[in-house]
């Protein structure tokens, strides 16, 4: 069975990677003469869903968004990460005006346009005790500014402080339908951890994000280099995430009974492929739900 029939099965999960644009995928998921300005329009036919890491590093032009639209079928849908300069740099202060120019520069994605997601630095404990424990400054920069979020849009916050994930965060989140992402991270806990209490709901729509470590699999890629000549970094799994995977996938189909949508998506640095990761979450899915696996 394709990824795209076993999925086709799960009607409210929303399934892809973070990006489109990874080079090393030629040969192994893009067509081997592929160019960059043909992966979109591929990657279209295989997922229906993307997330767009590039806008993190930089703001995207009108243009490049215009395209990015064309380029994909009715039905498609792009999740976004918040430029760093909110979310990291200004850390949600003082940052009405990016947030208006990030917001319109998206228009054209129109009805393609899916969560927001807002992604938060980890806070190391020799940095700050108290807030490394408790969360309490970044509630209130982001109760501050959650009076800026159109309530037509769909949004996620990104947290990576374990801790942080209790009743008084919560509480900021439902009060605005803002998503919790829930994350597979080397500074989180397993899910049955991590959830214990149950999965949170605080948004009509549910988000996860498969990411991993990204010191550890660099030196996985470079180690390949030298040991066995491998060629490009991202173009096979060199992690066998399987365990993960089995724990993940019924919380997972937890948050799909309880939603409508559900977006799920992985990365490069997860597994080493994500294209592969993807794979392998299907398979799991499959044998989970009693269907038939890859």
């Amino acid at each position: 069975m394709f990824i795209t029939d076993l999925l086709s099965l799960h009607s409210s999960l929303h399934v892809g990677t973070s990006s489109f644009s990874c080079r090393d995928w030629r040969g192994v998921f893009y067509p081997p003469d592929a160019a960059p300005a043909e992966f979109l329009g591929h990657y279209a036919t295989v997922f229906h869903t993307v997330e767009i890491d590039a806008t993190w590093h930089a703001m995207p032009s009108r243009r490049t968004v215009e395209s990015w639209a064309r380029r994909v079928p009715d039905g498609f849908t792009f999740s976004l990460k918040v430029p760093k300069e909110i979310t990291h740099d200004r850390y949600l202060e003082d940052c009405g005006a990016p947030w208006s120019q990030f917001l319109r520069v998206l228009e054209p994605l129109g009805d393609k346009r899916g969560p927001l997601l807002f992604q938060f630095p980890y806070v190391a404990k020799k940095k700050d005790a108290e807030e490394h424990a408790t969360g309490a400054d970044f509630r209130r920069r982001l109760a501050a500014f959650a009076p800026l979020l159109p309530p037509e849009g769909r949004y996620v916050v990104e947290v990576r402080n374990a801790g942080w994930l209790r009743e008084p965060l919560l509480d900021v989140l439902r009060e605005r339908g803002i998503g919790l992402a829930l994350v597979s991270y080397y500074t989180m806990p397993p899910p049955q951890q991590l959830l214990r209490h149950g999965i949170p709901l605080t948004a009509t729509f549910g988000y996860v994000r498969f990411l991993g470590h990204h010191t550890k699999m660099d030196e996985l890629v470079r180690n390949a280099r030298v040991e066995r000549g491998k060629e490009k970094d991202w173009d096979e799994l060199l992690v066998d995430r399987t365990p993960e995977m089995i724990q993940w996938v019924p919380y997972v189909m937890e948050l799909a009974a309880r939603h409508r949508d559900v977006f799920v998506y992985f990365n490069n640095h997860f597994a080493g492929f994500a294209p592969g990761s993807i794979e392998l979450f299907a398979r799991v899915l499959g044998q989970y739900s009693g269907g038939t696996a890859l």
